[in-house]
């Protein structure tokens, strides 16, 4: 599904990846773990496009998205990536549904069938009956899948998580990984996800450890 081969990242004299490959296959779920400070959220954010590598390349589906550029890699992104971070980032004024239907809306789909596919959403991940809540009147759990639902709108090739369960309580973050696993099983969904809670990072397919820029 994604492949990442010889990247290479530095911000100065500070070598913060170097020569780092990974691949994860369509349909796995794999947990990005090591300590604050390894290169784990720079990975992210190049196999996810928010930031281009020094050197190396990422393919996804075997396209090369270090090669795109502009409104292309925008569009690109939109479409093929699913992203979920430690804070949810909902937008206060808009509902559960509205914070889903955003992008798919933004990626051109009308607005009577993105409401369609959040309600869909909604439904899969156990929060259909608040369809119609703002963030500020659903729990921290519910917020966060509220934003795994919004990543999966475009059904995207891959979701990348980042500490996706770093805010929340050990039930509510025993959840969401749960969610993960179910998202896979039933939609066939592929997951990248750093986490620093070792037991969550087990539940995972399977484990790839950094150490200090590199695959350890």
């Amino acid at each position: 599904m994604i492949e990442a081969h010889g990247i290479q990242k530095s911000y100065g004299d500070l070598r913060v990846l170097k020569n780092v490959s990974i691949a994860v296959e369509k349909g796995e779920v794999v947990s990005l773990a090591g300590a604050s400070g390894a290169g784990k959220t720079t990975l992210l954010q190049i196999l996810g496009t928010l930031d281009a590598p020094d050197a190396g390349k990422v393919f996804l589906e075997g396209q090369d998205v270090t090669s795109l550029k502009g409104d292309d890699l925008a569009a690109f992104r939109n479409r093929q990536i699913g992203f979920v971070f430690q804070f949810h980032h909902l937008l206060p004024e808009f509902t559960a549904w509205e914070n889903i239907a955003i992008p798919a809306m933004i990626g051109g789909m009308s607005k009577s069938d993105a409401h369609k596919k959040a309600l869909e959403l909604l439904e899969l991940i156990g929060l259909a009956s608040r369809a119609n809540h703002r963030p500020g009147e659903l729990s921290g759990g519910e917020c966060q899948r509220v934003a795994v639902a919004r990543a999966l709108v475009n059904s995207p090739a891959i979701i990348l998580a980042d500490e996706p369960t770093g805010s929340l309580d050990s039930q509510n973050a025993l959840q969401i990984h749960e969610l993960f696993l179910k998202l896979r099983n039933e939609l066939g969904q592929t997951f990248l996800i750093i986490t620093h809670n070792e037991k969550l990072a087990q539940m995972a397919d399977r484990t790839v450890y950094i150490k200090d820029g590199s695959i350890a």
